[in-house]
C-alpha cells in the first residue's frame, strides 16, 4: 500500500481512481487536483462524469463505453476535454485501465494536460492553410507569364529554328513542373515523397542544365546513389548550384562530392561570413540585391523532409560549402 501511494503522488500526471461499478472517484492525486483545481475533498464528492466537459448528448454514453472496455479490452487510451471547477475547457490524453488495489476492483484513469500540444497542432493547421493559399496564389502569377512564354516559344519555332529553343522549352517544362510540386508540397507535405535510388552525379548534371551557368564550372567527384525523392533532390541542388553562381557573379567553379553519410555542394566564390550562417535558411533572408530569399530555405525542408541534417561552412577555396549528411545509401 505504501509503495502504491508513493507511486500515486510522485507521477507529474494526474490520476484518478474510480469504483468499477459506478464510476464515483475513490481517489485522485494532487497533480489532478491541481490540474482542474478541485480540492481533494471536492473531488471525492465527484464521479467519473462530473469531470468531463459536457458539451456532447453522448458524453456519459462514451465515458461507460471506455470503462467497460478497459474491464473486458485491456487499456484504453483517447483524448477528451475535461472542466475545470472554473468551467474551463481542458483537452487531456486519458489512459484508462482495470486494476485491483487492496482487494477492491477500481478503474485507474493516468490523465495528461495536452494544452500545449492542441495549440501546436492548431498552429500547424493554420500554417499550413496559409502555405496552401500562398502555393496557390503563387502558381497562378507564375503560370501566366509561363504561359506566354511558351506560346510566344511556339511562335519563334513558326519563324526559325535554332538550337537554343530545345533548352528554353525544357526550361519552361521544369517551371511547370516546379509549380505543381510546389502545390503538391504545400497540400500535402511529406505525403508527396517517394524516395528511390537516385545516382547522384546523373542527377547534379540534370540539374546543371536547369540552370543558367554561361560562365560557370561544375566538378562531379561522386558516384554514389542515394535514396531520395527523385523531384525534391533536383530541387534542392538545382537551388545550391542556382545559390553559387549567382553569389560568384557567375564566374565560379561548383564542385559536388561525397561524404562518409552522405555528399557535400561547394564553391569558390566568395563565401557566406560565419556570422549570417545561422540564419541563412530563414525564410525571406537574402544577401542578394534579387530574389525573395526562399531557395535555401526550400533546401533546408527538403532535407528535413528526407531526415537529412544540412550545414554550411566554408571550402578549401574560402567559398560556401554545404554538407548534407544522414542521406541513405542502398545496399
Amino acid at each position: 500500500m505504501a509503495d502504491y501511494r508513493e507511486l500515486f503522488e510522485k507521477i507529474p500526471d494526474g490520476i484518478t481512481l474510480h469504483d468499477a461499478e459506478d464510476g464515483s472517484l475513490v481517489d485522485a492525486n494532487e497533480q489532478f487536483s491541481e490540474m482542474l483545481g478541485y480540492s481533494r475533498e471536492e473531488l471525492s464528492e465527484l464521479n467519473f462524469d462530473d469531470l468531463i466537459l459536457d458539451e456532447d448528448p453522448y458524453t456519459s454514453e462514451r465515458a461507460e463505453e471506455y470503462i467497460r472496455k478497459a474491464a473486458t479490452d485491456g487499456p484504453q487510451t483517447f483524448e477528451w476535454r475535461d472542466e475545470t471547477k472554473a468551467g474551463e475547457p481542458l483537452p487531456v490524453e486519458v489512459h484508462l485501465r482495470q486494476t485491483t488495489i487492496d482487494g477492491d476492483l477500481r478503474i485507474l484513469a493516468v490523465v495528461r494536460d495536452i494544452t500545449d500540444r492542441k495549440e501546436r497542432e492548431r498552429e500547424l493547421e493554420r500554417k499550413n492553410e496559409r502555405l496552401e493559399e500562398f502555393a496557390s496564389v503563387v502558381s497562378h502569377d507564375l503560370r501566366n507569364p509561363l504561359n506566354v512564354a511558351q506560346g510566344r516559344l511556339g511562335l519563334v519555332r513558326e519563324e526559325c529554328d535554332s538550337e537554343h529553343l530545345g533548352a528554353v522549352e525544357r526550361a519552361h517544362e521544369r517551371m511547370e513542373t516546379l509549380i505543381e510540386d510546389l502545390l503538391a508540397l504545400a497540400r500535402e507535405g511529406d505525403a508527396t515523397m517517394d524516395p528511390k535510388d537516385v545516382a547522384l552525379a546523373e542527377i547534379t548534371a540534370r540539374c546543371w542544365q536547369n540552370v543558367e551557368t554561361p560562365a560557370a564550372t561544375l566538378q562531379i567527384d561522386a558516384s554514389r546513389t542515394i535514396r531520395a525523392d527523385r523531384a525534391r533532390l533536383q530541387q534542392l541542388l538545382e537551388n545550391l548550384i542556382r545559390n553559387a553562381v549567382e553569389h560568384g557573379d557567375g564566374d565560379v567553379t561548383v564542385r559536388v562530392g561525397e561524404l562518409a553519410d552522405g555528399f557535400f555542394i561547394e564553391d569558390d566564390g566568395p563565401g557566406i561570413p560565419e556570422e549570417t550562417r545561422t540564419r541563412i535558411f530563414e525564410a525571406g533572408y537574402t544577401t542578394g540585391h534579387e530574389g525573395a530569399g526562399y531557395g535555401l530555405q526550400i533546401v533546408n525542408e527538403i532535407a528535413v523532409a528526407h531526415g537529412w541534417e544540412i550545414d554550411v561552412t566554408e571550402s578549401e577555396d574560402g567559398g560556401a560549402r554545404f554538407e548534407i549528411t544522414g542521406a541513405t545509401v542502398p545496399k
